[in-house]
């Protein structure tokens, strides 16, 4: 099965497809590794809100920014709160949650932009993030798809954006990043009604009952149903074959870290000259 991220150096993946289409596009999603973190953080913890040393977390963000070539203050973060909150990002929102938490944006999953030099970043350790990218239009996005946000749909309302600002939806693509496996991941009646809100004839389930009231749910392959629903080709979407529970010498995990962990980053972001 094709693997969108490959490895570059032991801080990071990236999206090798998208990097050889345009190469001033770099998005990817770090690893747990080659930071400056202590104890249960080790050792590249990207997350402020997690009760990491502030000054760990700024220099593990300081090194993965001379890694990528991307200025911190052209970073932009969120304070993600499982919800649908998308915000188009311009040039004064530069700098905003790069280097603490406070001057993230507000209550926001989901961030887009045309502006060039300008590096999107949200936090992860299980949920899904869904990488989106319009090559003839130089727009890029992410989202951040925890089981509220994929049953929320933030993956449509993010290719409802793009398309409300003229972008046509088939020449949309999509990546879905590092995040925990339908082995790993277990949930109860109450996610799955919600997940069936959005099941149609003929599609492959993407969960099963193990136990009365217990199931597996595939939250990668949900995303992917739901960025097909929402008009994107299925050709032009990629899921990673990556498990944060499963690939513990990758990546942290809120589940296998019961709570207690860093958070990785993904990124994506288009270097060049502004129009």
């Amino acid at each position: 099965m094709f693997e969108p991220f490959q490895k570059k150096e032991k801080e990071y993946f990236i999206i090798e497809s998208w990097n050889r289409l345009n190469s001033n596009l770099i998005a990817g999603f770090t690893t747990k590794n080659g930071g400056k973190s202590k104890n249960e953080f080790q050792t590249l913890n990207c997350g402020f809100h997690v009760g990491d040393a502030l000054t760990d977390v700024q220099q593990n963000r300081q090194l993965l920014s001379t890694k990528l070539d991307f200025d911190i203050n052209s970073w932009v973060g969120a304070e993600q709160t499982h919800g649908c909150r998308i915000a188009k990002v311009g040039e004064s929102e530069a700098g905003k949650g790069a280097l603490d938490y406070e001057s993230s944006l507000q209550n926001t999953d989901g961030l887009y932009t045309e502006e060039k030099n300008t590096l999107l970043t949200l936090c992860f350790a299980d949920c899904v993030p869904l990488y989106f990218f319009a090559p003839d239009y130089n727009m890029i996005g992410i989202a951040h798809a925890g089981w509220k946000g994929t049953v929320d749909g933030i993956g449509k309302k993010m290719v409802e954006k793009w398309t409300s600002e003229g972008i046509a939806v088939q020449h949309i693509q999509a990546v879905i990043g590092p995040s925990i496996c339908k082995d790993c991941y277990v949930v109860d009646n109450r996610v799955i009604a919600k997940v069936n809100n959005w099941m149609k004839p003929n599609i492959e389930i993407p969960y099963e009952e193990i136990t009365p009231g217990q199931f597996k749910l595939d939250l990668k392959k949900l995303n992917q149903f739901i960025l097909e629903l929402s008009g994107i080709p299925p050709e032009n979407i990629y899921l990673t074959n990556y498990c944060t529970r499963c690939d513990q010498d990758e990546f942290f995990s809120h589940r296998r870290d019961y709570g207690k962990t860093g958070r990785m980053l993904s990124f994506i972001g288009l270097k060049g000259a502004s129009s």
